[in-house]
């Protein structure tokens, strides 16, 4: 059975998320950009493990990746070395005491930022378009 409720909330955030991305990368904000990609991605991966009823926990997509893996979902190589890239985002693009000296948004770039958003975006893709392929697979197989 699918929670089409809760896979519906979290895609929502994601995409929300990303949306707020683009707008930091407009405004030259690339170290928010690369952060808000990688919680986008995070949440796109969540709503496919709450829609299926898995246990998402923890922030690292590439490992929610590979666990949903191991429960006999296809994930292709390249999502997840993109979820890898995103993950290395998800504490120095928002502390100072993760540099040696100035402040995050002296080390990132808008190639940065860019990149980010279309790994998020194709992650985004992916998960969308594996949810649809469950759902018709459940319609054929007769459940709801």
């Amino acid at each position: 059975m699918l929670d089409e409720e809760e896979f519906s909330r979290w895609m929502v955030s994601a995409k929300k998320t990303l949306e707020s991305a683009l707008g930091d990368l407009e405004r030259g904000d690339y170290n928010w950009a690369c952060f808000k990609a990688q919680q986008a991605c995070e949440m796109a991966v969540k709503a496919l493990m709450h829609g299926l009823g898995l246990p998402a926990y923890g922030h690292s997509a590439s490992k929610l990746l590979v666990r949903l893996s191991s429960k006999k979902v296809s994930i292709p190589k390249n999502l997840i070395d993109q979820a890898k890239t995103l993950d290395k985002y998800y504490i120095p693009t928002r502390y100072p005491n993760a540099w040696s000296e100035g402040a995050p948004h002296e080390y990132y770039t808008e190639s940065e930022g860019r990149e980010a958003i279309k790994y998020a975006e194709r992650i985004i893709e992916w998960v969308e378009d594996l949810w649809r392929s469950l759902r018709r697979e459940l319609r054929r197989g007769g459940g709801s």
